[in-house]
């Protein structure tokens, strides 16, 4: 088996409150006790609700914010250790696209600039080649290289997000993070975005870590599946299995949440933990239908298994039962399943 590209141990990272006065009232546990390998080529989607600390994680495997404790370890150098010279040389092979396009791209660079910036940061190309890269790029991403000249304020937000890709892009990085990449377009548009992040891990063999609520695109796009509650993975494996055949009564409750899905679970009762105060043992047991007494005071390991799960029941959950029918729903899935179908746009169409 080969290296991973990436290797998280322990990672832990709490945010400090304070109370009027500025004085520390407790700490926010944004992720505690997180370890996790990625392999070169493979696709990984963290998924959660919100709050759960997925997007804290993706900075911390980027070290854009640095770990309470564990370490991060990219192509086998640890980027906790690394100075800050040697930290911005190896962020060539590291990008990130954000889930708001409009706010990730400068107001005041056009798209030529702003798709330039890491040619010239990394000394990628020499200035004289840089016009043609950029529409090089732009053009692999669907997008018309003659766009080049004008403002992020003149396209609509799918297009804000390919310029954001091809930006992405322009270093040749070998991982990219995905934060909610589609979450802030429409429908449509979203599984045009998802068809072209497809393309782009097949075609450049990229490494990419996908973090999304949205289980569709999950489902279409990673090979595996990561699971976090309340800053921890509670269910990990491959994406057919942890989709189809959930063992974390959490994960089941997501899954019976989709629209259409096709299941139902037991309802999830009350409301998240505060991650303040995160309840002992299980993170899950004061929401979980299936709680024991044992749930409440130790804290289940995730195990190395293929297809992990952090639970004392260890996948012997009560079978699921069929959802009632529901149209509307139906429906939706049907259209989105059409949308994942359609072609990918050629490049040098406008897209929206």
């Amino acid at each position: 088996m080969s290296e991973p590209l990436l290797q998280l141990d322990g990672l832990t990272k709490k945010f400090p409150v304070r109370d009027a006065l500025g004085r520390k009232a407790g700490a926010v546990h944004a992720v505690d006790g997180v370890s996790l390998s990625i392999t070169e080529g493979e696709t990984l989607a963290i998924v959660g609700e919100s709050g759960c600390g997925k997007s804290t994680l993706g900075r911390l495997m980027l070290n854009l914010i640095t770990p309470d404790t564990g370490t991060v370890r990219f192509a086998g150098q640890d980027l906790t250790k690394l100075s800050a010279s040697a930290l911005r040389a190896r962020r060539r092979d590291m990008q990130l696209i954000f889930q708001d396009p409009f706010a990730s791209l400068d107001p005041r660079m056009t798209v030529e600039q702003a798709v330039a910036e890491p040619l010239r940061l990394h000394s990628i190309v020499p200035r004289s080649e840089e016009r043609a890269r950029v529409a090089d790029l732009l053009s692999r991403v669907g997008l018309r290289p003659e766009l080049a000249r004008r403002w992020p304020h003149e396209f609509s937000g799918g297009q804000r997000q390919r310029i954001a890709i091809a930006r992405a892009l322009a270093s040749q990085p070998k991982l990219i993070i995905g934060d909610e990449p589609v979450s802030a377009l429409d429908v449509s548009v979203q599984a045009q975005v998802v068809n072209l992040l497809s393309d782009l891990i097949r075609d450049l063999g990229l490494t990419f870590v996908l973090i999304s609520h949205d289980l569709g695109v999950v489902r279409h796009i990673a090979d595996r599946v990561a699971v976090m509650y309340l800053g921890r993975i509670v269910e990990l494996g491959p994406a057919a299995d942890v989709l189809s055949a959930p063992k974390h009564p959490y994960t089941r409750a997501l899954l019976a949440a989709v629209p259409g899905h096709g299941t139902k679970a037991p309802p999830i009762e009350g409301d998240v933990p505060s991650p303040i105060s995160p309840p002992s043992g299980c993170r899950f047991h004061t929401r979980c239908p299936f709680v024991e007494d044992r749930c409440r005071v130790t804290s289940p390991d995730l195990g190395s298994a293929a297809h992990a799960v952090a639970c004392h029941l260890d996948g012997r959950l009560p079978p699921a039962t069929p959802a009632p029918d529901r149209l509307a729903g139906g429906q939706r899935l049907r259209r989105l399943q059409s949308f994942f179908r359609a072609p990918s746009p050629q490049p040098g169409v406008p897209q929206q």
